[in-house]
């Protein structure tokens, strides 16, 4: 068994691809839309689905604001050099609300960003 997808609730399709795509450097594997029901699937990702856990971002063409309550955390994704990619988001008009730098109490260096629907994403060097 292994972990395939987790799935996001967006507002903005377009904004959320150009973020993931564009900011953090997934491809867009697939897209597809559900006319019958009135939605648009489209999976990112770093790797391919049969060898990666992947992305699925879904886009409701109707009713797309969501209450994101209080049980989620956060995605987290390994970077080489988190300095410079969070520079780079933050050229790019990306909310790094947590700048670079070592976790509490340890030596890891982490940093997290926020994703047009205000997902938390943490950022982990070496990873």
């Amino acid at each position: 068994m292994r972990m395939l997808h987790t799935m996001l609730r967006v507002e903005n399709l377009e904004a959320s691809l150009h973020f993931y795509v564009e900011l953090m450097g997934m491809r867009l594997l697939r897209q597809s839309d559900n006319k019958d029901y009135e939605y648009t699937l489209a999976f990112v990702g770093y790797g391919d689905e049969e060898n990666s856990t992947v992305l699925e971002l879904t886009y409701n063409w109707g009713e797309n604001t969501y209450d994101k309550g209080n049980a989620y955390g956060h995605i987290a994704i390994g970077v080489d050099d988190i300095y410079s990619f969070c520079e780079n988001l933050e050229q790019n008009g990306a909310d790094v609300y947590r700048k670079p730098g070592p976790v509490k109490g340890g030596k890891t260096v982490i940093a997290f960003v926020r994703d047009p629907d205000g997902y938390a994403i943490e950022l982990i060097e070496g990873r």
